[in-house]
């Protein structure tokens, strides 16, 4: 595991972490390189494979260009990178402030379906503290966003809190709920290994329409009917819900900046999560950056 985390500090990488896998819906296979950055850099992926325009996309709220099946990210050039969540989630639980990540293909690899395999790629490569001081998100004033029965809302609250409910017609998932006040150890113990889920008879539509392509038991929880495919079965008996919220960390950090607030989702996903976000973007008085006094962060 990373050394501990100075809270006030930004933080990058203290080497290159690398993983190489398929992209779940191109079904190409993807090297990736998270290098260091400097202060203030924020998060930015670089298209390695792109040689005749601008080839660096921030990782922006205001960069989403699609939420469909996945979150995908885009620059003034076109140039997209699709499925950045998983990592996102886990720059953002590490408090990775800056970082590039260099990828040589349209799509982060979805490796098992979940964080874990990024976690334990930037866990290698460790991190550093820089010099700068490190900048909060905190929401004053409620935003939701409401489309038909699902709703986001950010609230104000003094630290990180997440909670998420889902409802399917599978028996295999039915209705589920969590509530958990984030920081990394418990995003390393309740949500990073939950792993992404699809059902299996959406599967032949899906690839028809270009997506699904590099889609597998290896990668995705598959339900078929009642029944849960993946000879393993669940990770958790809870692992749908948790993962939805485990989507939710890594959109939310297109904030730019970790946040002090409390999310709550129903019935939601990538659309609403970053239709959120542009709300909250959107109105300056309902949040502020805000730097840890000395004190707060010596406390942990």
């Amino acid at each position: 595991m990373s050394p501990r985390l100075a809270p006030d500090r930004q933080h990058t990488l203290t080497a290159p972490a690398q993983f190489r896998g398929v992209g779940i819906h191109t079904g190409l296979m993807v090297s990736v390189e998270v290098r260091p950055a400097e202060a203030d850099s924020g998060i930015a992926f670089l298209r390695t494979d792109i040689d005749d325009r601008d080839a660096l996309v921030p990782a922006r709220g205001e960069a989403v260009c699609r939420t469909q099946l996945g979150t995908v990210i885009s620059n003034a050039a076109g140039v997209t990178v699709s499925t950045v969540e998983h990592l996102m989630a886990a720059l953002s639980a590490l408090g990775i402030d800056n970082a590039v990540v260099a990828l040589d293909g349209p799509e982060v690899p979805i490796m098992d379906g979940s964080s874990q395999p990024f976690i334990e790629a930037l866990d290698r490569a460790g991190r550093r503290p820089q010099a700068a001081a490190r900048r909060y998100l905190e929401v004053l004033e409620p935003v939701e966003v409401v489309e038909d029965d699902k709703r986001v809302t950010l609230s104000p609250c003094d630290r990180f809190e997440m909670a998420f409910e889902i409802l399917f017609d599978s028996p295999a998932i039915g209705r589920q709920q969590v509530d958990l006040a984030l920081d990394e150890s418990v995003f390393r113990r309740e949500l990073a290994d939950c792993r992404t889920f699809g059902f299996f008879h959406e599967v032949e539509q899906l690839q028809a329409a270009g997506f699904a392509r590099g889609g597998s038991l290896d990668n995705v929880v598959v339900i078929d009917g009642d029944t849960v495919m993946n000879p393993e079965g669940l990770r958790r008996p809870d692992e749908f819900v948790r993962h939805k919220a485990l989507d939710a960390v890594g959109d939310l950090y297109l904030l730019g900046a970790p946040l002090f607030g409390r999310y709550e989702g129903v019935y939601a996903g990538h659309g609403l999560n970053n239709a959120v976000v542009r709300a909250l973007l959107a109105r300056p008085q309902a949040w502020r950056l805000i730097t840890l006094p000395t004190e707060l962060a010596e406390a942990g």
